[in-house]
Order: C-alpha cells, then structure tokens, then sequence
C-alpha cells in the first residue's frame, strides 16, 4: 500500500511527487512517457531554465526525484482506477495492480489539432499555442494565427505585440464589425480565404494559390485530458475554452475523496511554469489530507 500513486509522470507530476517525498511518503508514479511538448527543442518563460531543451529539463527532474529512497517510478500505462479513499487500486497495462491511500491525477492532455495539411508536421517547431512561450523567439518577424474558433480572436488580438499578425480565419470563425473594427486597430490583417496547406517552415499555402510566408504561426487547439472514464474513476471534469479538463477546488481535489488533479489536465491556462507550480501546491495539499485525515 502506498501513500500516494501519481498518474503521470511529467513536470507536474514530479513537482507533486518531490513534496511528498521531502515529507518521507511512499510514492508511486506511473508514466506512460508521453509528454505533452516532446515535440518542443526549447522551453521558454520557465525561469532558470529558459532556452533548455524541456527533455533535459525531464530528465533533470526526474533524476532529482529518484534521488529519494522513497519513490517508485514504473514506465507504463494506467488503464483504470477503482476503489475509494484509503484504498484505492490502479491498474496499468499487463493487468497489475497497485493499491494506494490517495492517488492524483497528472496525465496531462492531448491536442486535437486543426485538420491542415502540413500542421501536425510543425507542431512545437514552428506551431505554437503560447506566444509568451515561443513569440520572443520570432524576432518582430511575420506572425500568423490560424483560426480554430470563435475564442481564437483572443489569440489575433495578443500577437501583435510579438510581431505583425494575419488572422487566418480558415472557415473556422466570423467576425462581427466590432470585432473586424478591433482588430484594423491592432494593426492585424484579416485574410479569409481558407487553407489548402502548410509547407516550408511555416508558409501557409492558399486555396487560391497564394502563399504566405511567416516567422511562425499560432492556433489554438482543443486540449482534452488524457485517461477516459476508466482511469478518471467518476473525478467530474468541465469545458473551458481550451477543451475538458478535471474539475479540482483550491486544493487540487476532485469531487472523489482522496483523488486529486493537477497540471494541464486539471488547470488553464497551460504552460511549464504554471504545470510545476500546480503539481508543487497539490502535492503539499495531498500530503495534508494524509496527515489530517
């Protein structure tokens, strides 16, 4: 019986699992291995650590948390939760299973990207969802938003401070005058023919035959939580603008006792920074249900 099982084994993960260990409780985590900015060469906006490789910043990470005699780490996939507090059981791919007084959810999400030739190919490269994490990088160069829905004018309204902004509607959204009137403000061009594809770097290839050549390009894609009904055990989730997410309060827990949500998965919005801060507040909150229960 452990403590405490983490599902996940990424940034927030492992900020949870390092103050538990510090406060010498047994930990499990199980990670599937799938980070959610594998496709990334560079993380920004993390303080001490902005410009590094986001796998060496993994791999940092989890050294440091292996360090403590405490933790076992197990490189599979979770496929279903049972149970109740004080005794829950985590079943992974391969039919084990591992019981534990509490567990949390730090699965993370998956990206559902917008149905452009060209786009998955570039995602992390030269994609981006988060100005704040990759618009330094462009240099006032050219900068593109792709259209993915009504809140993505969000997104057309913010780049211009990175750089001159096209908001590709891509048949995806409609302005209104006030909007249209908004945007003319901010400088940002509209261009409403769709997209055929995506080539190069990032030009951005017209059903009309134009092309469209950028620095690099933004959209915002529906981020929807890894795991399914199995693993997410009855945990109520809710819709954001950024997709469906675990429904936590203050302190990180569901509305299952003992069962709590952090990172991407269960908070927006998302970045590194934001993943390591929410996972250090839940494990602290989850150590806290443990010993005041």
């Amino acid at each position: 019986m452990q403590d405490v099982i983490i599902v996940g084994g990424s940034y927030a993960a492992m900020a949870a699992a390092l103050q538990l260990l510090r406060a010498r409780r047994s930990v499990l985590i199980v990670d599937a291995g799938q980070r959610r900015n594998r496709f990334a060469s560079h993380s920004h906006g993390f303080l001490g650590q902005d410009g590094v490789d986001p796998a060496a910043i993994w791999a940092n990470s989890r050294a440091q948390v292996m360090k403590y005699p405490t933790v076992t780490w197990l490189d599979r996939t979770a496929v279903e939760l049972t149970g109740s507090i004080d005794d829950f059981t985590l079943h992974v791919e391969g039919g084990a299973a591992h019981q534990a007084r509490r567990v949390l959810l730090a699965t993370g999400v998956s990206d559902s990207l917008p149905e452009v030739p060209g786009m998955a190919e570039r995602w992390g490269q030269n994609i981006f969802h988060c100005p704040y994490c990759h618009g330094y990088e462009l240099n006032l160069g050219q900068i593109g938003v792709i259209a993915t829905g009504a809140n993505s004018i969000h997104q057309a309204q913010l780049l211009p401070e990175w750089g001159p902004t096209t908001f590709l509607l891509n048949g995806a959204t409609t302005l209104d005058a006030a909007q249209r009137a908004d945007l003319a403000a901010r400088g940002v061009t509209i261009e409403e023919t769709p997209i055929r594809e995506i080539t190069g770097a990032a030009d951005v290839v017209l059903t009309d035959g134009r092309v469209l050549s950028f620095a690099g390009l933004f959209t915002a894609p529906k981020a929807n939580v890894n795991g399914g009904p199995a693993l997410l055990a009855g945990a109520a989730t809710e819709e954001t603008p950024f997709g469906i997410q675990i429904r936590t309060d203050q302190g990180k827990a569901t509305n299952i006792p003992g069962l709590f949500a952090c990172g991407d998965g269960a908070r927006v919005p998302h970045s590194l920074s934001l993943a390591v801060a929410d996972g250090a507040w839940a494990g602290a909150n989850i150590h806290r249900s443990l010993v005041f229960s």
